[in-house]
């Protein structure tokens, strides 16, 4: 008997591991094939996965049918035909499992990446383009976000989970805003599917996008990649000793707006000995001199009748760093960082006809904190608009000590891998490599200011990624940095200029277009809203470079030559379209003259047919011209008929 159920026991246990090994022998798809994406037209389509050593796998699609096996690595891939554009159609895979794709369309797919002006989404910018929220309705282009993995250890064989989603108004807040305005110009102009692959991480560095075999050899990266093959070094770097007792945070001291009995954003607490504060602006400004810690910001403002007790929406511009936003005592809104703008919706039934408080409590670790100046404060219902600037009190709640001297605050900063060489390649763009792309979209440059090597890296970038997508002549399209922080008006060496410059000469590489956004940036924001411009302008890039376009003008005046004429230097263009031109027909301004010395002046520039020519009183013997080079160069005003700006340049690199 004990024999008899050793048997059964030996046989139910076989049959668990056969089901185990059914179960794990399932064909897996990577994230990209999916439902809902497009596949590259007019190109060989890769179709892969994993499975089963030695499973038979078929590929059923528009027609065709290939018959493959699983490799003992237990990978499988078939290759497809050249298709032209259409759909949707259905696409079925069958190993010991069946998956079938739906809704699958053939058209052009864009490899978008960068940092945060990438990523920003169009809920961000909805206010400024309402009509644009209202009216998307654009099934036909597909949109595939890429979140966020590094590692510098090894290049990952897939993406994080992600899916394709249609451009409609269920998705539109979630959809990158260059992205979108993009892809709608290309689909509005030439109705073939779009697909738009999104893979960018905020903040981050290009050196973290550059895959090994791109960036070994430049500025030292080799000892660092060593590093990372090094399994004790990297055991140290990701747990060093004594890290878990390590609270990389300021002290938590008392905030007396939170301590105390009434709390600061109740309406019954009453206010003493509170300071007069000027909103928008900063504190350190306005009498407090070097202090971090939590500041409270009140003020009462009257309701009329017609608008208390409806839904309303609080515009508070944007705050540094964080904030906690009350009215009447409830809290309506929270950000934990500087950089979204706060827009928060009063709910119905909280305004009153009369007064009502609103009660702002900021948290600020480093730099100027307060309310950051030209951006909207307001209270509104949608007709009705309270103007929320001007006088408010303030009080400080808690101050903390000096950066240098807070608890577990001291030191380097810790490990990440999405900031070092190759940790953003390795997860985010080659395990993408295998899927056919049209283009190429580059957004960055911000996490680079003053960067000596960016030309290097951007062209290794460049190289790197076309060698991992097998095509030399992949269209590679960069977004210029816009122009960003305080204007000078003295002529000074510029961080972000330098990098314009770099991204400038990444156009003696073939195939890549520049698109220059030195209009389209704002001083107090790193995220300037007008995204529309940009994806516009990347659109009529691709028209040209991507699309064969040759008559179409794709950029602004692009700096050719210098010619010295007595005391003036007379510059020469390339793609001045219909001819060079200024914005409200103003003469051209921006423009620096400096002779042998390099001591540069404001300079006096006006248009001679197709060319600027550039002077000054104060320099005798001209030797170089610089335009535009400043972090924020006010005024620069130069452009083609067809309205596209100038780049910035200079005359006098190193």
């Amino acid at each position: 008997m004990k024999k008899r159920y050793g048997h059964i026991i030996c046989l139910i246990l076989i049959l668990i591991l056969v089901q185990c090994a059914k179960a794990s022998a399932n064909i897996r798809l990577p994230q990209l094939i999916a439902d809902g994406m497009v596949l590259q037209r007019d190109i060989k389509l890769k179709v892969w996965g994993w499975g089963r050593p030695g499973e038979k796998v078929s590929i059923k699609f528009n027609g065709i049918k290939i018959i493959t096996h699983t490799g003992t690595d237990s990978n499988w891939s078939v290759t497809l035909p050249e298709m032209h554009a259409g759909g949707p159609y259905q696409m079925e895979v069958k190993g010991d499992n069946l998956i079938i794709l739906r809704d699958v369309l053939i058209g052009d797919v864009w490899f978008c990446s960068g940092q945060s002006n990438m990523t920003i989404k169009m809920e961000r910018v909805k206010e400024k383009y309402p009509d644009e929220i209202a009216g998307a309705n654009f099934p036909a282009i597909r949109y595939f976000f890429v979140p966020t993995l590094a590692d510098v250890q090894k290049i990952h064989a897939d993406l994080a989970p992600g899916k394709w989603v249609p451009v409609t108004s269920e998705h539109i807040l979630d959809i990158g805003a260059v992205s979108y305005f993009f892809a709608k110009k290309l689909y509005t102009k030439y109705h073939i599917p779009l697909g738009i692959i999104n893979s960018s991480v905020g903040g981050t560095p290009i050196q973290a996008w550059i895959g090994e075999e791109g960036i070994m050899g430049i500025d030292g990266y080799d000892k660092r990649l060593k590093q990372f093959h090094d399994s004790i070094f990297m055991a140290h770097l990701l747990h060093p000793a004594g890290s878990g007792d390590t609270v990389k945070q300021p002290v938590t001291l008392e905030d007396k707006g939170m301590t105390r009995e009434v709390k600061w954003y109740d309406p019954a607490f009453e206010p003493k000995n509170w300071h007069r504060f000027w909103l928008p602006g900063y504190w350190a400004d306005q009498g407090v001199r070097d202090l971090n810690g939590i500041v409270w910001f009140r003020r009462e403002i009257t309701v009329p009748a017609e608008m208390a007790g409806k839904p309303a929406k609080l515009f508070l511009g944007r705050i540094i760093n964080a904030d906690e936003t009350y009215v009447n005592g409830r809290l309506v809104g929270n950000t934990t960082y500087e950089y979204p703008p706060r827009r928060y919706e009063v709910p119905p039934g909280l305004l009153k006809e009369g007064k009502n408080l609103i009660t702002v409590r900021i948290t600020n670790i480093a730099g100027k904190g307060g309310f950051v100046p030209d951006k909207r404060y307001e209270l509104t219902d949608g007709e009705i608009k309270i103007d929320l600037r001007g006088d408010w009190s303030y009080q400080v709640g808690s101050a903390y000590p000096p950066f240098n001297l807070r608890r577990g605050m001291a030191g380097s900063p810790p490990f990440s891998s999405q900031n070092e060489p190759t940790g953003l390649y390795n997860t985010m763009v080659a395990p993408a490599l295998n899927f056919p792309v049209k283009g190429i979209i580059w957004y960055q440059g911000e996490s680079n200011t003053g960067t000596s090597n960016y030309h290097q890296l951007l062209d290794s970038l460049i190289s790197n990624w076309r060698a991992g997508w097998k095509r030399e002549d992949l269209p590679f399209l960069i977004v210029q940095l816009p122009n960003f922080g305080d204007v000078q008006y003295s002529p000074s060496e510029s961080s972000w200029a330098g990098i314009r410059e770099a991204q400038l000469q990444a156009l003696s590489l073939p195939h890549t277009g520049l698109v220059v956004t030195i209009d389209a940036g704002e001083w107090n924001d790193i995220h300037p809203l007008d995204k529309k411009d940009v994806g516009d302008r990347l659109a009529i890039a691709a028209q040209k470079l991507a699309y064969g376009d040759s008559k179409i003008i794709a950029s602004g005046p692009i700096f050719h030559s210098a010619r010295i004429d007595g005391d003036h230097i007379v510059l020469t263009f390339s793609d001045i379209g219909g001819g060079l031109a200024t914005k409200q027909d103003e003469p051209p301004a921006c423009f620096e003259i400096a002779g042998p010395d390099k001591r540069f002046v404001r300079a006096v520039a006006r248009i001679t047919g197709d060319k600027v020519s550039v002077s000054s009183p104060e320099v005798q013997r001209p030797a170089y011209v610089r335009y535009a080079w400043a972090d924020n160069p006010e005024g620069a005003n130069l452009i083609n008929r067809e309205g596209l700006p100038a780049s910035p340049f200079r005359t006098d690199q190193p």
